[in-house]
C-alpha cells in the first residue's frame, strides 16, 4: 500500500488522507482548543478522490492517520473507444490502459492528459 504515516495537525485543506481505505482530498479542516480534560480535536471533511463520496473523521490533533502517496502523471490518448472510454498510453512507463473518461470532457487520438494514479486506480484530470 503506498500510504505512510502522518500527525493529524499536520494535514491541510487540498492534501490527501486515508479515510474508510480510501483516498480522499481534504474540503475542509478545522480544530477545537483543548478542553480542562482533554487534547485539541481536528474535524477533517474530504471527497474521494476515484468515488466522490464525503467522507469525515473527528480524532485528536496528535494522532497519526494515513496519507496516500497519489502520482500525477502524464498521458497521451492512442483511441477512443466509446464516448466514455477511452486508451491511454503512460508517456513514462509506455503502458497502454482503458480509462473512463468524465462527463464534462471530449478526448481525441493524440490529446494528452494528466491522471492520477493509486494501487491501480486512475482518474483523468
Amino acid at each position: 500500500m503506498a500510504t505512510q504515516q502522518q500527525e493529524v495537525r499536520d494535514l491541510q485543506e487540498g492534501s490527501y488522507v486515508m479515510l474508510d481505505d480510501a483516498p480522499c482530498k481534504i474540503n475542509a479542516y478545522s480544530t477545537a482548543k483543548p478542553g480542562k480534560h482533554g487534547s485539541a480535536k481536528a474535524r477533517v471533511e474530504a471527497v474521494g478522490v476515484f468515488d466522490g463520496k464525503k467522507r469525515s473523521m473527528s480524532q485528536p490533533v496528535d494522532q497519526k492517520c494515513w496519507v496516500p502517496i497519489i502520482e500525477r502523471k502524464q498521458g497521451q490518448v492512442v483511441s477512443v473507444e466509446s464516448s466514455t472510454v477511452v486508451q491511454v498510453m503512460d508517456l513514462e512507463t509506455y503502458d497502454t490502459f482503458s480509462m473512463k473518461v468524465p462527463e464534462e470532457q471530449e478526448l481525441d487520438p493524440d490529446d494528452e492528459i494528466e491522471f492520477l494514479e493509486f494501487e491501480g486506480q486512475r482518474k483523468i484530470l
